[in-house]
């Protein structure tokens, strides 16, 4: 808890900085923190809440993977270390039945482990100690990402074709060779902005501000590591790059799918 800043301490007095007894409105929508710390876990709890979400808290990763499943949430705040299962196993185990934006925390700072949990799908990641505000920020900026719409009559209105890879941006769905792509929101937000101007070669930066917002602000290969994940669901690769082509000393570009 220490580094916190004055957040922890506005906290402490009472109630989240800027916060007014009661919070905002419901929104309806379901947040799952999951952190063995209990100070902690109370303090993000009280942000979301604050925020209009529904908050479940668990300390536990055996409980955190079957509480899931009774809350199905929007949203999971995650922690890497974690009794009974780490956070990249929870996070492996959620990708199984949940597409809840994954935000996953981690007390170290080596590389390997942003990517070791980004790689089972976790959206965005946050080091230890930080600001509970931006962390909200980031849950906020994930939220007003466009949701599925589910099936409809008109689901392949505007879809974009590349060879035989088909995204349809209204129903949020992709297929490949006439067989559905499963993507998380996050993948799927980053083919969509790839797609939309498909002669445009992206820098990280214009990605991230397309995907996670203008006020993300954290390690830029993030892009990467998504970029990654979308190749393997897209039986692509950097040598292939029939879909998503490396712009060198850029960042990337669609491809035709040829």
């Amino acid at each position: 808890m220490a580094g916190m800043g004055e957040d922890v301490m506005d906290e402490k007095a009472g109630s989240p900085a800027g916060g007014a007894a009661g919070g905002r409105p419901r929104t309806g929508l379901r947040a799952m923190v999951v952190e063995d710390e209990t100070q902690l876990a109370g303090l993000i709890g009280s942000y979301l809440e604050r925020d209009g979400f529904e908050v479940a808290v668990v300390h536990d990763g055996l409980e955190a993977v079957e509480a899931a499943r009774a809350v199905d949430p929007d949203v999971v705040v995650l922690d890497l270390g974690l009794p009974s299962l780490d956070g990249v196993e929870v996070c492996r185990q959620l990708r199984t039945f949940s597409d809840a934006y994954v935000v996953m925390l981690t007390a170290r700072s080596e590389e390997v482990d942003t990517l070791i949990g980004l790689s089972v799908g976790a959206d965005d990641y946050l080091t230890k100690p930080f600001s509970p505000r931006i962390l909200m920020a980031r849950i906020q900026a994930m939220l007003r990402r466009p949701r599925p719409l589910g099936a409809s009559s008109d689901a392949l209105e505007g879809a974009r074709t590349f060879g035989a890879l088909v995204i349809d941006p209204l129903g949020r769905d992709v297929w490949l060779e006439d067989e559905p792509v499963a993507l998380t929101r996050t993948e799927f937000d980053l083919l969509a902005a790839l797609s939309e101007r498909p002669r445009m070669a992206f820098s990280r930066r214009q990605l991230i501000d397309a995907v996670w917002g203008p006020s993300w602000v954290g390690d830029e290969h993030l892009v990467d590591v998504h970029v990654g994940h979308l190749r393997r669901k897209l039986d692509d690769d950097a040598t292939q790059a029939r879909f998503i082509r490396t712009v060198r000393g850029v960042g990337y570009r669609m491809g035709t799918g040829q």
